[in-house]
């Protein structure tokens, strides 16, 4: 599997279980450096959903001190292992990513989940998740294809950034992505 193209290995994951893997090819190069743009050099970060690896790549770039990454998928897990061996891949629901980063906090949580499937209790307890793992200071970036903005659930997704994160902002749309995207950075986490 390692051998094959990302867009083949991620299309048959996919189609496989289409609910747990959520998009048919990697994110682009475009979005993934907006995504890891809030990855501070030399500090801890986690990422969720890392797939193939496109945004592992990018988030590499940056130099954290530490890189957790979050994968569901044990096929995928094996192979961002494989692929970048200094990053530490749990095969996990990011719900569960406390226990990833239980001897600290993360700087930066960069999420690649298929929210827009992700019914409104795995949200939630995904979003408790991030905002639990996320240090004060820290920032959570993640992403909605602009075609699924009126999809109820990624309606959920927003108001749910509200309601738990103080600041929240969203990009320009990365039109350079296929699909087309805009990313959130959330920081500021409230309730804890």
């Amino acid at each position: 599997m390692r051998d094959l193209p990302e867009t083949v290995v991620l299309l048959r994951e996919f189609v496989r279980n289409p609910v747990r893997t959520g998009a048919v090819a990697p994110s682009g190069r475009r979005l993934a450096d907006v995504l890891a743009g809030a990855v501070p050099a030399g500090g801890t970060v986690v990422e969720l959903g890392p797939g193939t690896g496109a945004v592992t790549a990018r988030i590499r770039r940056r130099r954290p001190a530490r890189h957790v990454a979050v994968e569901i998928n044990p096929r995928l897990a094996r192979l961002v292992a494989a692929r970048w061996p200094d990053v530490e891949v749990v095969c996990a629901d990011a719900a569960d990513l406390g226990a990833a980063v239980a001897d600290g906090r993360a700087d930066a949580v960069v999420s690649s989940l298929p929210w827009a499937v992700l019914p409104d209790e795995r949200q939630r307890a995904t979003m408790r998740a991030v905002r639990d793992a996320l240090s004060d200071g820290g920032c959570f970036t993640t992403y909605a294809y602009v075609h699924a903005l009126r999809v109820p659930a990624a309606r959920r997704l927003a108001a749910l950034l509200a309601d738990t994160f103080a600041d929240v902002s969203v990009s320009p749309v990365v039109w350079a992505n296929v699909p087309p995207a805009v990313v959130y950075r959330a920081r500021r986490p409230l309730g804890r």
